[in-house]
């Protein structure tokens, strides 16, 4: 896919909106999966917010060659090399530490860090980063925050992610350091419950087509 190993800012580029996944059953790993692929979501973040989320990641990995799966909610460089041992094509965290910008500054593989403040934004940025999620986006402060960062830090990119919605995602795809935005509106619970992969496939196509 890339003669290059693919970066953080390739893979908040390589679509509009990054959902996030919350899986307890990997068995539904791969129709879901197939589904957003099929709607030309083809980025697809796994949170390790479950027990399911490892073989989720692996099961994606090898049945659904079109995705690019990576995992979520890496807290701990451990959290990162289990993810890694499944299978994950990229790592994303809703913050950072040091041991954990130690832990992925040097991987092969892209990693992006979670940022809330402009100081957060530097210390990721002083690591070599940057490509970054923010996060949580609407509560510190959204589009706002993001148009103040772009000042001072224009060489960053941005994954904002936490109420971002379809309603309010064109207005952040908008801004220039702004690459993609991180939503679990992709995949609603109901649908899930239900197997209602067409419903999901129909999501991820208005995703795939949301420009500001």
């Amino acid at each position: 896919m890339h003669d290059t190993p693919m970066t953080g800012r390739d893979l908040l580029r390589a679509g509009p909106v990054l959902p996030v996944i919350v899986l307890q059953d990997a068995g539904l790993a791969v129709d879901l999966a197939t589904a957003l692929v099929a709607g030309g979501i083809r980025t697809l973040e796994v949170t390790l917010r479950t027990a399911a989320a490892l073989e989720a990641i692996r099961q994606i990995r090898d049945r659904v060659p079109g995705a690019l799966v990576g995992a979520g909610t890496v807290l701990s460089p451990d959290d990162w090399q289990r993810a890694q041992d499944a299978g994950a094509m990229f790592g994303i965290s809703p913050g950072l530490t040091p041991a954990l910008l130690a832990a992925t500054r040097h991987s092969a593989l892209p990693f992006v860090p979670g940022v809330s403040t402009a100081s957060e934004a530097m210390t990721a940025l002083d690591a070599g980063f940057t490509a970054l999620k923010l996060f949580p986006a609407e509560a510190v402060g959204g589009r706002a925050l993001l148009k103040s960062l772009h000042g001072p830090l224009p060489q960053l990119l941005f994954c904002p992610t936490g109420g971002v919605s379809p309603d309010n995602a064109p207005a952040y795809l908008a801004l220039p350091n702004v690459a993609c935005v991180g939503g679990s509106w992709l995949v609603p619970e109901a649908a899930l419950a239900q197997r209602d992969w067409s419903a999901i496939t129909a999501l991820a196509q208005q995703a795939a087509s949301l420009r500001a």
